[in-house]
């Protein structure tokens, strides 16, 4: 059977090892950093690029090992729903945007979560990786009930023959610690255009374009009823949006909601694309989110509803167009 990470290994250039036995020689002695890195944000991609100037100069490879699933999702079945900003495939991507040149994708257990502190630098960073170097946040932690730390590393590194790098916490413009929990909270409060600040672009959903009521159609905006395959989803309200449909971009205003003037009994995310003429029923979509225009607002009549999207649509217009694709550089996930 072929799994999700050879699938992965075939479409990239970029090195997927799923295991430290599997690292070829070459990558021995490699500057390293270890995390979730969900959404692949600013802070991220800061350590990113600390790590391979620093093993640039000295001639080695820049390796991220991450964890799949999530550990949280094992060590924490009980959260639910458990929110991710990308998928699998997404964060492979984004990290070979990144431009590290491997990947150590460890699947993730409660097996490895019993590793010891000493097992994970002895057995791992050290006998099988051979690190020169590691690259950890200031309160990183790991090995079994966290009894690894900054200090732990240093003791060891001096032992063995690797150092070790802290790196201090990125901050906004506003002074807010860069991280994937901030990222989610923005996006569940609707706060898009703050999301693609963090992450240097849109968050995005993707799906299948299904049925729904029809009523957008009737009003003369008809609209694009997406089944997402993320959990995660901006708060309710309409939103300026790219849509990428049968490999073009649209410009597109998106509601996500009950829509309360008809009362639907369950959230839907209906998407209504500019200057878009065709069938999309059963097709994959992905749709970005640029700025939040409104809350959802009960309307008295069709009509009232029917001029409030004109107005979203000549506001949403306006928005896009001052959105330049040259600000962010890893816009297409």
């Amino acid at each position: 059977m072929v799994t999700n990470i050879q699938k992965l290994e075939v479409l990239r250039s970029m090195k997927i090892f799923n295991s430290p036995e599997g690292l070829t020689p070459d990558f021995h002695h490699a500057y390293i950093t270890i995390g979730n890195f969900d959404g692949v944000h600013t802070g991220h991609r800061y350590i990113f690029e600390r790590i391979q100037a620093e093993a640039r100069q000295r001639d080695v490879k820049a390796v991220v090992m991450t964890f799949d699933p999530h550990p949280k999702m094992i060590l924490h079945p009980e959260r639910r729903p458990f929110y991710l900003l990308t998928t699998l495939e997404e964060k492979m991507t984004l990290l070979e945007k990144s431009g590290v040149d491997a990947v150590l994708l460890i699947p993730f257990s409660l097996d490895y979560a019993k590793i010891t502190a000493q097992s994970f630098v002895h057995d791992i960073l050290w006998q099988r990786l051979r690190i020169g170097k590691i690259f950890i946040g200031h309160d990183y932690t790991f090995g079994r009930g966290k009894e690894g730390n900054q200090a732990f590393l240093e003791k060891h590194g001096q032992n063995l023959g690797f150092s070790v790098s802290v790196i201090d916490a990125v901050k906004s413009s506003d002074d807010a610690v860069i991280s994937s929990t901030l990222v989610r909270r923005c996006i569940l409060d609707g706060e898009v255009r703050k999301a693609m600040t963090l992450l240097q672009r849109p968050y995005n959903i993707g799906g299948t374009v299904i049925r729904g009521y029809r009523r957008g159609n009737n009003l003369g905006f008809p609209t694009a009823n997406l089944a997402p395959e993320k959990i995660l989803l901006p708060g309710k309200g309409v939103y300026a949006a790219w849509v990428i449909a049968e490999n073009r971009r649209f410009d597109a205003v998106l509601n996500i909601g009950y829509n309360p003037t008809f009362g639907n009994d369950h959230l839907t995310i209906e998407a209504h694309l500019l200057d878009f003429k065709g069938d999309l029923y059963g097709k994959n979509i992905q749709v970005y989110f640029i700025d939040r225009l409104r809350d959802e607002i009960k309307f008295t009549t069709p009509e009232n509803l029917m001029a409030q999207i004109r107005q979203d649509i000549v506001l949403a217009k306006d928005l896009l167009k001052q959105q330049s694709l040259q600000d962010l550089p890893l816009y297409f996930t």
